[in-house]
């Protein structure tokens, strides 16, 4: 059993940053795989807004991040990072990593193999 532990979310304010972490427990090596990460708000489905394929550097960002997020890996450290800037009050949510996915130019699918327990992000002055 893969356990992913997130990190770095917290009170944001509006317009600011932010720098998600996520490793897996037990050195499962995220080199040869995919990594998602997904955003949960309250009253609206999970939607998965970056993933990457660490062993290509394939990236993806759905609409609502692109542009002002950046999806990276640290290989040597065996972490996968995002960051979100200008943040606003849509971003407010869980943040999600999971691995066993599917990455691909149309997003990322719905079915994960191992998912973190999420961190909670909020956006307020």
């Amino acid at each position: 059993q893969v356990q992913l532990v997130e990190s770095g979310g917290g009170l944001v304010q509006p317009g600011g940053s932010v720098r998600l972490s996520c490793t897996a427990s037990d050195g499962f090596d995220l080199r040869y795989t995919a990594i998602g990460w997904f955003r949960q708000v309250p009253g609206k489905e999970r939607e998965g807004i970056s993933c990457i394929r660490n062993n290509n550097g394939f990236t993806y960002y759905a609409d609502s991040v692109r542009g002002r997020s950046t999806i990276s890996s640290d290989r040597a450290a065996n972490m996968i990072y995002l960051q979100v800037s200008n943040m606003n009050s849509e971003d407010a949510g869980v943040y999600t990593c999971a691995i066993g996915g599917v990455c691909d130019s149309d997003g990322l699918s719905r079915r994960w193999d191992y998912w973190g327990q999420g961190t909670q992000i909020t956006v307020s002055s």
